[in-house]
């Protein structure tokens, strides 16, 4: 899901901080850099500090304009440290995440931007983004360097997409079907196990059909279900 989301530097001064950079987005699980007219690239000083994303730098694309960096982006954000005399939508890192999480489920490519290192992304290069992404700072000491930028955003990003990822994987619903196939399992080693007589069932299966519908059982928990049923016939 990550990999759908690529980071674009905009003429990097510093070689090192396209490494670092690397390296920020590797620890995260980002792979996709874009660069758009960096002054030196590639470089030794780069490959030293992507430490083990040296890969994110082979891999990197550069190219010679910001256009071409997003001509096949539907979705762009633009870190901004400083407000603009012309008002755009301005999100936090975390405020950010719903609308990334929503691109994502539509299958909209996305870019997020960062400036320079001394000056940071022009009005003219902003103006090109949907939303603005400014990272709450103390106010006597707001500038980060290009990678601790990357970084912040990129953890952000992680910390809450995987996290959700990771709960949707645990939480699929069993279809109608496997729940069927379980109570029509259950039934079966009931009967065999003389606790339930089926020419006097005394409403045991509705009950149990209850008390299971509310649970809304998932997948893993309908196979569990199915095991234990297996094993108990595996003894009779």
């Amino acid at each position: 899901m990550l990999e759908k989301i690529r980071i674009v530097l905009l003429e990097t001064s510093h070689s090192g901080n396209i490494g670092a950079t690397a390296r920020a987005m590797k620890t995260m699980g980002f792979s996709e850099l874009v660069l758009v007219s960096p002054k030196d690239f590639p470089s030794e000083q780069a490959t030293a500090l992507a430490s083990n994303a040296e890969d994110i730098l082979q891999q990197a694309k550069v190219v010679n304009s910001l256009d071409e960096a997003i001509a096949d982006c539907q979705l762009i954000f633009g870190s901004s440290g400083r407000n603009r005399l012309v008002n755009w939508p301005i999100l936090s890192p975390k405020e950010a995440v719903p609308l990334v999480q929503n691109a994502l489920d539509q299958r909209t490519k996305i870019a997020i931007l960062f400036g320079t290192e001394r000056t940071g992304m022009t009005n003219a290069q902003l103006q090109k983004c949907h939303y603005h992404i400014h990272i709450p700072s103390d106010p006597e000491c707001c500038s980060l360097n290009l990678s601790q930028a990357v970084q912040v955003i990129c953890y952000e990003l992680r910390s809450s997409l995987v996290a959700s990822q990771s709960i949707e994987a645990k939480e699929i619903l069993a279809s109608s079907k496997e729940v069927e196939q379980f109570y029509q399992h259950l039934e079966s080693i009931l009967i065999k196990t003389h606790f339930l007589d089926p020419k006097n069932p005394r409403q045991l299966m509705t009950r149990l059909r209850r008390l299971f519908q509310r649970a809304k059982l998932q997948e893993q928990e309908v196979n569990i279900l199915r095991g234990i049923c297996t094993a108990i016939e595996r003894h009779e």
